[in-house]
């Protein structure tokens, strides 16, 4: 009997380059489509991710296709906003097949908290209140020069500011801006996407 259908991206083994998994070695499920359209006149800045187009794939074809990438590495969880697909049936599957740990990137619009996940890490797009995500281990706001330090609702052990990226890379002016944000409130830290600086998706 097959299972449900699951619209995913890509599926491919990478670096995490950014948080506090930074450098760690990954297979990642990228989930197509997103409850959220991050503009610059909203957000700040333009979602810099293609997770639009995708391939209906059933939950044992995910499981085979990130096992042949590579099955004793991490695995991540990421989008798009994958919450809006990912069940708990298929990380048990994806653990059932050796991946440790388990992560999912996500908005925090959508309560995750009943997948069984090993490491959430969440960046808020939307306001504080609309927030579903009450705990996560990692949270990364991205920042513009003049945005403030963010005011969590979210409980994390790691806060990370991010400069926004935009197609010609982090300007000068965001990423001091960032700079100025951490050193002003030392319990954040800073986080760049360091995986397009190394040349790796």
């Amino acid at each position: 009997m097959k299972t449900r259908l699951y619209w995913v991206n890509e599926i491919f083994y990478s670096l995490q380059g950014e948080g506090a998994r930074a450098g760690s070695a990954n297979v990642f499920i990228r989930f197509s489509g997103c409850n959220l359209q991050c503009r610059r006149a909203t957000e700040g800045f333009d979602c810099d991710t293609e997770f639009t187009s995708g391939t209906s794939m059933h939950q044992d074809e995910i499981v085979h296709a990130a096992q042949a990438l590579n099955d004793r590495s991490g695995l991540i969880l990421t989008g798009g906003e994958p919450a809006l697909q990912v069940t708990s049936d298929l990380v048990r599957a994806l653990r059932g097949a050796g991946f440790a740990p388990i992560c999912i990137e996500t908005n925090g619009t959508h309560d995750v908290s009943a997948m069984d996940l090993d490491w959430v890490s969440c960046s808020p797009k939307t306001a504080e209140h609309t927030l579903e995500v009450k705990e996560a281990a990692e949270l990364r706001y991205v920042r513009r020069a003049g945005m403030a330090i963010p005011r969590p609702s979210i409980k994390a052990k790691f806060l990370y500011i991010s400069p926004a990226y935009s197609p010609d890379g982090v300007t000068r002016e965001d990423l001091a801006w960032c700079i100025a944000l951490v050193r002003d409130n030392p319990l954040w830290r800073l986080s760049e996407q360091q995986h397009k600086r190394w040349g790796v998706r």
